[in-house]
């Protein structure tokens, strides 16, 4: 039986300073990022997406397909977490409340 949840799924993280000072590096920002979108990250703030994974070997395909899409120029790091170590993130906000966001969707077979 496959339990999904806990320790055996993966949230990827993408975190990246791209320059956008001339046309060309700001093509290259919304094509990598347009090919975030696509492999279904979700935009958590500027500059930062997530992505949940099955598996630890499904991050591996995700992580692939981000160094695919590089841009020349600029900064990306990835980091992989649990889905129980996402799930201890907190969140904090200025003077300025708004409501929370809803988690996304996970996929649970029992």
């Amino acid at each position: 039986m496959i339990v999904f949840g806990g320790l055996r799924t993966v949230w990827v993280l993408v975190m990246f300073d791209l320059p956008t000072d001339n046309a060309e590096a700001r093509r290259h920002y919304t094509k990598f990022r347009q090919a975030l979108l696509e492999d279904g990250f979700l935009m958590m703030q500027y500059s930062v997406y997530a992505r949940h994974c099955a598996s630890d070997e499904n991050a591996d395909v995700h992580v692939k397909r981000v160094k695919q899409a590089l841009p020349p120029d600029g900064e990306i790091r990835v980091a992989r977490i649990t889905d129980k170590q996402f799930a201890r993130m907190e969140l904090f906000y200025g003077k300025c409340r708004r409501p929370m966001d809803a988690p996304p969707d996970q996929l649970i077979l029992l």
